[in-house]
């Protein structure tokens, strides 16, 4: 989220949602530790109680009531409304986080869903305070601080051979992932397409550069 157009939130606001959205770094974070196995056995019932919450929120009006009263303030315009069924961003982080965990090995899910929580909030924060050129749905500022910030990610993250192309592979998946983040505003959120744009590209680009590399991090559980 790093568009010029922020809806119904602060600044002050958008910093809490995205202090809420840097503790999804745990996911990939004990998820380096345990295998899919686990992992899905920890995220299939989160996801489902956050989608449940929701469908709650939007067809049972006393849970409605209670989460407008005590988190509305939090919630986007798009999350508050009430001529469709909608899904809050913590709901679409869990997904996605489902999601990617089943369909990419361990080492793309832990890049892309770390670009997810790191490059997001990034662009989000840089793009509502100082974006101010347009840049095809969001501001430029806020797309090339969400790059930038995937790069460093890339860095950080586990790799399975450690070769330059290794890293480069990365970073394409973090501009593919930029421009996804930019161009989702309206129509898709940001929270489901960013790992999968991210992960999508990412092993595409290892099937082709490296074939006959196994994707299985060492030492590792998978």
């Amino acid at each position: 989220m790093n568009n010029l157009d922020f809806g119904n939130i602060d600044y002050k606001t958008e910093l809490l949602r995205k202090s809420i959205h840097l503790t999804s770094l745990s996911i990939p974070f004990f998820y380096y530790f345990i295998s899919l196995e686990l992992g899905l056995m920890i995220l299939i019932p989160i996801t489902f109680f956050s989608i449940s919450l929701d469908l709650l929120r939007n067809f049972h009006e006393p849970t409605k009531k209670f989460i407008f009263k005590w988190f509305g303030f939090m919630l986007r315009d798009h999350e508050m409304n009430k001529k469709k069924v909608t899904l809050t961003g913590a709901s679409f982080v869990f997904l996605s986080a489902l999601i990617s965990a089943i369909l990419f090995p361990k080492v793309i899910f832990l890049t892309a869903f770390s670009i997810l929580i790191i490059s997001d909030t990034t662009a989000a924060l840089v793009g509502r305070k100082i974006g101010k050129t347009k840049f095809l749905r969001k501001s430029l500022e806020g797309t090339l601080a969400f790059i930038v910030s995937s790069f460093i990610v890339v860095m950080l993250s586990p790799k399975v051979i450690g070769s330059q192309t290794e890293f480069l592979i990365g970073y394409l998946a973090g501009i593919v992932a930029g421009f996804a983040e930019n161009l989702s505003f309206g129509w898709a959120d940001d929270n489901f397409v960013i790992p999968l744009s991210a992960g999508f590209t990412m092993w595409i680009l290892y099937s082709v550069v490296f074939p006959n590399v196994d994707l299985i991090l060492k030492n590792v559980p998978n």
